[in-house]
């Protein structure tokens, strides 16, 4: 990796566009131009092999439109990026010189895939992102990182791009922030940006999902542009012209990491000794819900009852529900934690039913 594009990888925050779809030379070279010309453009995407969930579905225009991501990138002197499946197309992508790979989200789930194309990279000097899985799996997100790290790729980030979940939600795929949050324990220093567009499905969102992933400590952003979204050949409703993209990068209010300001400081190590004294009780609550729960198992166990009572979980919800609304905590949290609590109740009371 050259030093023009080191010193690239290492800037925050990173912001990648470009369309969904490279459709037609004259449209990549347009976007292309117009992205460049925002001046907050670092690097240039385009999706040359499309996945698609059913055949007959527009997949790309493949290989052939490598050479326009190639003339966009001499004429803006911005690096390019695509996404890759196979061998063939990361031997493709190099020979057109694009400059960083990225893994798609139904690629991520496959190990077969991942390991394919690290074995492809092996030897290569080039940076890779890695976009989590469609299903909230963070093994699979973790073992491609994994893969790629043992095949000698030496710069990797990851994008999250939301997940699939059950039912109607207001997007496309569900943020669930907690699980990038995750990754960037599990691979502090890692260079993690947000796919936006993908995670809102709209373009309605793409600011208020933008930022954020900023106000947690992202790394970047990669958000879908064309010249002439509406009438786009894929994801038409998530992407935006370059100057829209413009008008949304100068309207988010980019944070800082950390500051020296010693008051500052000072109060937040404050707040913090607080929150860790309320987390020792709140653990030392849950001890004694549990030994609660125990005792409840050795009733069930000397009357023979079941352990799931289906009524009284109903009754423990609905009152923390209204327990929570008046304390300002969401039903989804509530839910979240009293399932986390639940079964570890039941988990208590069958070792109780099998001792």
């Amino acid at each position: 990796m050259n030093e023009k594009l080191r010193r690239l990888w290492e800037k925050r925050p990173l912001i990648i566009s470009g369309p969904c779809s490279a459709e037609t030379e004259e449209q990549v070279l347009e976007t292309s131009r117009r992205l460049a010309a925002t001046g907050r453009i670092d690097m240039l995407r385009a999706g040359i092999w499309k996945p698609r969930t059913k055949p007959g579905q527009f997949e790309g225009v493949g290989t052939k439109g490598l050479p326009w991501l190639l003339q966009a990138k001499k004429m803006t002197g911005l690096p390019t990026t695509v996404e890759v499946a196979t061998a063939k197309h990361v031997q493709d992508a190099l020979q057109f010189e694009v400059d960083v790979l990225w893994i798609g989200a139904r690629t991520t789930v496959n190990p077969f895939s991942v390991q394919e194309v690290a074995d492809a990279l092996r030897g290569v000097d080039i940076p890779v992102l890695v976009k989590n899985p469609i299903n909230p799996d963070l093994e699979l997100w973790s073992g491609a990182i994994e893969r790629l790290q043992k095949a000698g790729v030496q710069q990797i980030g990851m994008i999250h791009r939301g997940f699939s979940s059950y039912g109607n939600t207001e997007y496309r795929n569900a943020p669930m922030w907690h699980l990038p949050i995750e990754m960037k324990r599990r691979y502090p220093g890692m260079l993690l940006i947000c796919d936006p567009s993908h995670i809102s499905g709209n373009r309605i969102l793409l600011q208020q999902v933008s930022q954020k992933s900023i106000d947690l400590d992202f790394g970047g952003l990669m958000i879908e542009s064309h010249i002439d979204p509406d009438n786009a050949w894929s994801d038409a409703k998530q992407q935006i012209t370059p100057e829209r993209l413009d008008e949304i990068l100068k309207a988010l209010t980019w944070r800082r990491k950390d500051t020296t300001e010693a008051e500052f400081i000072s109060a937040l190590a404050h707040l913090r000794e607080q929150i860790n004294q309320v987390d020792d009780e709140l653990l030392t609550l849950i001890g004694q819900r549990m030994k609660l729960a125990d005792k409840i198992g050795i009733y069930k166990r000397e009357n023979n009852i079941t352990i799931l009572q289906t009524n009284r979980w109903n009754d423990i919800l609905e009152r923390a529900y209204d327990k929570g609304e008046q304390l300002g905590l969401s039903k989804e949290f509530i839910t979240r934690y009293f399932d986390a609590v639940h079964l570890e109740s039941i988990n208590h009371q069958n070792k109780i039913m099998n001792d």
